[in-house]
């Protein structure tokens, strides 16, 4: 059977530990990344399967980590899940447009996760 990773990008450490739960939970190996410069780091040696993405991060948010992540070699493979407390649809929308695969309002639990993991395709 195929490993599936996941990285955690969210500049809260108690929102990675929660998500990290229930990730671990449905048989995903996971890494974290405080924000989005150090999660482009990460995903510059190696791709994981599904990026669970906040927005709101200092250093670099997640709008402009998911837009270089798209242009790197083999970055339009993982799937990203925008998990965030913004609500406006023209926000959510942007997100999309950006190259989220789906949007997870916070907060969230880990039937919420699982469902919109299964909706991308990733379980």
């Amino acid at each position: 059977m195929t490993v599936r990773t996941c990285l955690i990008v969210d500049d809260s450490r108690i929102i990675r530990k929660v998500a990290r739960r229930i990730v671990e939970g449905l048989g995903f190996e996971v890494d974290e990344a405080a924000d989005g410069a150090e999660a482009l780091i990460y995903c510059n040696s190696l791709l994981p399967d599904v990026v669970l993405l906040d927005w709101n991060m200092p250093v670099m948010d997640g709008l402009t980590f998911i837009r270089r992540l798209r242009e790197l070699p083999g970055g339009l493979a993982p799937k990203v899940l925008f998990c965030t407390i913004e609500t406006q649809p023209e926000r959510i929308a942007e997100a999309l447009a950006a190259g989220a695969d789906e949007y997870v309002m916070k907060p969230f639990d880990g039937e919420i996760l699982q469902a919109k993991l299964a909706e991308v395709g990733a379980i």
